[in-house]
């Protein structure tokens, strides 16, 4: 198969490309290649895609992971009949409230048509992302579109989830954010990878959730440790002393990864994944994710690693301790 991935130097469509050249596929990657190489054994085609693209021959297949509609536009039209698979995002939904839901159930956010600068207007992501996959559908002859939640792994240029195991390695007391109860979902990149090259070979169509199985995060954090042979134990705390605390949820430097504020985001990390398992996605478990991730970080000193330090930790566990009885 001739496979092409507009992209192929950063994270899952690098991944794509990594997993098609695995496969023993002809794999070219058309980017500028200013943010990466492309994995060992593909092809890399310089091309600015502000431009329309130029001819580089036949391909059975194309994986985009573009955001702008004047992208994906320009690309569609120079490989119409190829089958497509354009990689996508959750947050094309409108309702982040509702847990299990399916691309069959969920309602979208309106489209904006026109590319948007994100630095400016990050809530327009989203938005481009529903033009984006309605171009796709449109405009090519056969089509898949993913939606992925948090892709996590090996290379994740968040942060987001490496949090994770850098911290449970190190052991100790952690503090773990809201319920228990509360699921949370993620998906290996290398997962999201293989399943977006089957697609690929099989001509597989239609609209599917790129995520893992929902867990509670009682047991997500309890997978994690095991992946990484942790020597921990966990203290559950509340939300409301989070947000009193000032603790940012999500990420960044003062967040606490894969914490979202309830019930409002319920939905967002608990998309049914049933759907997705039948048309192909094979998941594996999340302590190989957890335990491939801390080796990553181990041989990458300068990986990205999002969230609290140890001292705002500990920090916030000996309040969360010396709070008045309630």
């Amino acid at each position: 198969m001739r496979l092409l991935v507009l992209g192929g130097t950063v994270n899952l469509s690098r991944a794509v490309a990594a997993e098609g050249v695995r496969r023993g596929h002809e794999v070219t990657c058309a980017a500028r290649g200013t943010s990466g190489a492309v994995p060992e054994g593909a092809e890399l085609i310089e091309v600015d895609r502000t431009r329309p693209l130029p001819d580089l021959g036949r391909y059975d297949a194309v994986v985009d992971v573009a955001r702008q509609p004047s992208w994906v536009r320009s690309a569609v039209a120079a490989y119409p009949d190829s089958h497509w698979v354009f990689v996508s995002t959750v947050n094309v939904y409108a309702d982040d409230a509702t847990p299990h839901g399916t691309p069959a159930t969920l309602p979208l956010v309106e489209a904006i048509e026109e590319d948007v600068d994100l630095a400016e207007r990050p809530e327009a992501y989203g938005p481009m992302k529903v033009a984006c996959e309605r171009i796709v559908l449109d405009g090519a002859t056969s089509a898949m579109v993913i939606r992925p939640g948090l892709i996590v792994g090996p290379g994740d240029p968040t942060g987001r989830f490496s949090y994770w195991p850098r911290r449970l390695a190190a052991g100790g007391e952690v503090l773990a954010p809201g319920d228990p109860g509360d699921l949370m979902q993620v998906a290996d990149v290398r997962d999201l990878a293989a399943w977006a090259v089957t697609a690929s070979e099989q001509r597989t169509i239609g609209v599917y959730d790129g995520v893992g199985e929902p867990l509670p995060m009682a047991d997500l954090l309890t997978q994690c440790a095991d992946g990484v042979a942790a020597e921990c134990s966990f203290t559950w705390v509340d939300q409301a002393f989070l947000q009193e605390q000032q603790v940012e949820p999500w990420m960044g430097p003062d967040a606490i990864p894969l914490w979202l504020p309830r019930p409002e985001y319920d939905g967002l990390p608990a998309h049914d994944v049933r759907p997705s398992l039948d048309a192909g996605l094979t998941i594996r478990p999340l302590a190989d994710t957890t335990a491939d991730t801390l080796a990553w970080l181990e041989a990458t000193p300068d990986a990205p690693v999002s969230g609290i330090s140890l001292d705002r930790e500990r920090e916030l566990l000996a309040a969360w301790h010396a709070r008045p009885p309630r």
